[in-house]
């Protein structure tokens, strides 16, 4: 840049010069009009000669400086890099080669792909776990605890197909020798082509109780009740029938009745082979009346629930939590010392008014023994039943909500057996379910214990906190 002023500035002094020297010529001249008008003539030749001189030595002097610039500054993102060359150091700025770009694309025709997932993780204090039965030779220590840490990715077809697959990093609870450091939970295809009869197929919820296909991130209390874990089958591997039967009819009221009925190993999730040649036969019913009479939001959404399953010795009859009732009271998960028949149903209802929510459900199975073979079956048969009942109302509107929850539970196994609970709890919502706060406390009490005092302490206490992230 500073070269090509002084060659501009040397060329408009150089033409100002001739030019003025020119003037003095022709005024000294007093020839006729004729000499006069040759000089010009040569004088302006002159003057076009020297200024083409002088744009082609402009013109060089451009190409000869164009490549030092360019060194002189490095295009693109620079560092410094620091030199020796045996006596001092030396410091230049070089250029940083760029990474390129990753991205991560479907290999497939799919139409949407969603990657998701959420983390769970508890702080436990106090009587660990005492609601689920887990006290005397089943009691727990103080926690902390990586309670859920799951990724899924969801994706649909235009062929009307649509998909979840979803992995857990939760640490292993003991109770169930599926549940390792990194299990499957939801492996399906689902096929929607009508809204009224759609098809699944792989390893979900299998389709019983209210508070068991409530989705984990949603829940008001922190853990499920021990009802619901004793009785319902969890996630099983089979094939589902379910729809809107009015979704086509009439699409405005469509969640007025939804039916699933699903026939599935019965055995538990991530297991390969069925126990026997048998199969679990499960269906629910639910219906979502008054929607948005009582207000935005409001409904009123019952249910009911029915399953069979006959099953072999070894299975796992409580896959989500405990049933067994053991010497001292306490309770372990129920695994058949023979061969069963087992019938469980349920009642369901869930009302929403504005801040106030009020949730509730029955549950009973009986379980009776089956001879094999000519094998006994070497227990006794019995019937558990258990119920909930939740309240819930936002103290401020979306942000902070009160919890109650009274629960029981009976096995039904050695008479006074029961286990009942009373929960309280505070959930703070800094950016609802994606992001939120939940503590309860929770007071538990054993008829079994009171009736024999001789196995120690028959009521306790613990408090549980929990911070949930979806993304």
């Amino acid at each position: 840049m500073f070269i090509k002023k002084f060659v501009l500035r040397a060329a408009g002094a150089s033409l100002a010069a001739i030019a003025f020297l020119t003037a003095q010529q022709l005024r000294a001249e007093s020839s006729s009009d004729t000499a006069r008008l040759e000089k010009l003539e040569r004088a302006v030749e002159l003057l076009q000669k020297q200024n083409a001189e002088l744009k082609a030595e402009v013109s060089s002097l451009k190409k000869h400086a164009a490549p030092s610039a360019v060194a002189a500054v490095p295009e693109g993102k620079t560092k410094t890099q620091v030199t020796y060359d045996g006596k001092t150091y030396v410091e230049k700025a070089v250029v940083e080669e760029e990474k390129p770009p990753v991205y991560v694309q479907q290999r497939g025709p799919e139409l949407k792909l969603v990657l998701g997932g959420f983390i769970q993780m508890n702080f436990e204090d106090g009587d660990v776990s005492a609601f689920e039965g887990r006290f005397g030779q089943t009691a727990l220590k103080d926690r902390f605890r990586l309670r859920r840490a799951r990724i899924n990715l969801t994706g649909d077809f235009a062929e009307q197909f649509d998909f979840k697959l979803e992995g857990d990093f939760e640490n292993s609870d003991g109770l169930n020798a599926s549940r390792t450091a990194f299990e499957a939970t939801d492996i399906f295809i689902n096929w929607h082509q009508f809204p009224w009869a759609q098809i699944k197929m792989g390893q979900w919820k299998a389709p019983f109780g209210l508070e068991q296909t409530t989705p984990d991130t949603t829940l008001y209390t922190i853990e499920r009740t021990l009802p619901t874990g004793a009785i319902t089958p969890e996630r099983q591997v089979g094939i589902q029938l379910w729809g809107k039967p009015l979704a086509t009819v009439w699409p405005d009221h469509a969640d007025l009745l939804t039916y699933y009925a699903g026939i599935f190993n019965g055995n538990g999730r991530n297991i390969t082979n069925n126990d026997n040649n048998n199969f679990m036969y499960v269906s629910r019913l639910e219906s979502t009346l008054f929607k948005d009479v009582f207000g935005k939001g409001s409904f009123l959404k019952l249910g009911a629930d029915i399953l069979n399953s006959r099953d072999d010795k070894g299975t796992n009859i409580s896959q989500s939590l405990n049933l067994l009732v053991n010497s001292d009271g306490s309770l372990s998960p129920f695994v058949l010392p023979g061969a069963d028949e087992r019938t469980a149903w349920s009642v369901d209802a869930w009302l929403k008014m504005g801040p106030f929510d009020l949730i509730g459900e029955f549950l009973q199975e009986r379980v009776h023994p089956r001879t094999v073979n000519g094998v006994p079956p070497g227990f006794d048969g019995f019937t558990t039943d258990g119920f909930y009942v939740t309240g819930g109302y936002f103290l401020i509107p979306k942000k902070l909500q009160a919890v109650v929850q009274w629960q029981y539970l009976n096995p039904g196994q050695k008479g006074n057996d029961g286990i009942s609970s009373i929960v309280g709890g505070l959930n703070y919502y800094i950016r609802g379910d994606d992001l939120k706060l939940m503590v309860n406390y929770i007071h538990t009490w054993s008829d079994f214990r009171e009736a024999n005092p001789e196995f120690g302490q028959d009521d306790f206490n613990e408090v549980i906190g929990r911070v949930q992230v979806m993304f």
